[in-house]
């Protein structure tokens, strides 16, 4: 029968995927910040570094990218010979939006004896042009591998960049780019709640801007703020980073509470990002059934930004 005479409930939709996945040898992935339903019923749930790692190591024939734009291009370049694909293509991302590659190349032109090192949310055009790329899981890490005196250029994300340098005592030059969720957490309205819940510890993406840096408790990756939760004997978290994450919390401590810190306009979701939750159950659906939208990447673009990535992995 076809769909259009068949209620697409919730139910449905998970075991026509479950079917179509068994059926067609597919992997789904998904990002800490998709909606629940959508990491309900993901293969594998993790941050950039661990989406990265895990399409490396995958047998499957085709791998379903549920996050946005730049995680399905990394996994193409990483899997060039498996299909790939993204519930939405117009699930972008801002932060890779803030730095276009013919602006970035005149950038790292001004500083032709500097090492390049660009966050993984980027386009893979940007990529092409760098030396190495980190997430915010390792940044520190591969940063403090190279030597005292290299000279470092930055990008996109100006605010992890400044957390870098401040937890390093290096002096990288930074690009001026930023994600529009943890840029707009207020610190006025996190104090707020730390007031009404004076025994809950912040938990900060380094995205964030310094000031909200300042007060944490615990600045890390998704996956490291998740790691400190699952460690810790607190039993209430303000968290600053996009709500998304607060469904693997849960789903790992049941008996915490974990409270998504607000942005500048509480009238709005402004803790959500608007990208990320673009993927549907539905489409998770569509795309596995009709095998797209899929994610392609030039063969010389490609081979420039593989070795970028590669270093990343041999470095973390």
């Amino acid at each position: 029968m076809d769909d259009k005479h068949i209620a697409l409930t919730p139910n449905y939709l998970k075991k026509e995927i479950a079917r179509l996945k068994k059926e067609k040898n597919a992997l789904i992935m998904a990002h800490y910040y998709q909606r629940d339903e959508i990491q309900e019923i993901a293969d594998f749930i993790g941050d950039s570094l661990a989406l990265a790692r895990q399409a490396s190591q995958t047998d499957a024939d085709i791998i379903v990218m549920c996050g946005v734009h730049f995680m399905g291009e990394t996994a193409k370049i990483l899997c060039p010979d498996k299909k790939v694909l993204i519930p939405d293509m117009n699930a972008g991302c801002s932060l890779a939006d803030s730095c276009r590659p013919e602006e970035f190349k005149k950038f790292i032109e001004k500083y032709p004896d500097h090492t390049v090192i660009s966050y993984v949310n980027t386009s893979a055009d940007v990529k092409a042009l760098t030396d190495i790329v980190v997430t915010s899981g390792n940044a520190r890490k591969i940063v403090e591998q190279l030597p005292e005196d290299e000279k470092i250029i930055f990008g996109p994300d100006h605010n992890l960049g400044e957390y870098i340098n401040s937890v390093t005592g290096r002096n990288m030059i930074l690009w001026k780019g930023a994600c529009h969720v943890h840029d707009r957490f207020s610190l006025e309205k996190i104090m707020e709640l730390k007031n009404e819940h004076p025994g809950a510890k912040i938990l900060v993406h380094p995205e964030c801007k310094r000031p909200l840096q300042l007060i944490a408790d615990k600045v890390g990756s998704t996956a490291a703020l998740l790691d400190f939760a699952s460690n810790d004997s607190s039993k209430e978290y303000i968290v600053v980073t996009e709500s998304g994450i607060l469904f693997e919390m849960r789903r790992k401590c049941p008996e915490k509470v974990f409270i998504a810190a607000p942005g500048e306009d509480v009238e709005c979701q402004c803790n959500e990002c608007d990208f990320m939750k673009m993927n549907t159950l539905e489409k998770v659906y569509e795309c596995l059934k009709n095998e797209k939208p899929e994610i392609y990447v030039d063969a010389e673009t490609a081979s420039k930004a593989v070795k970028s990535i590669e270093r990343m992995l041999e470095m973390s």
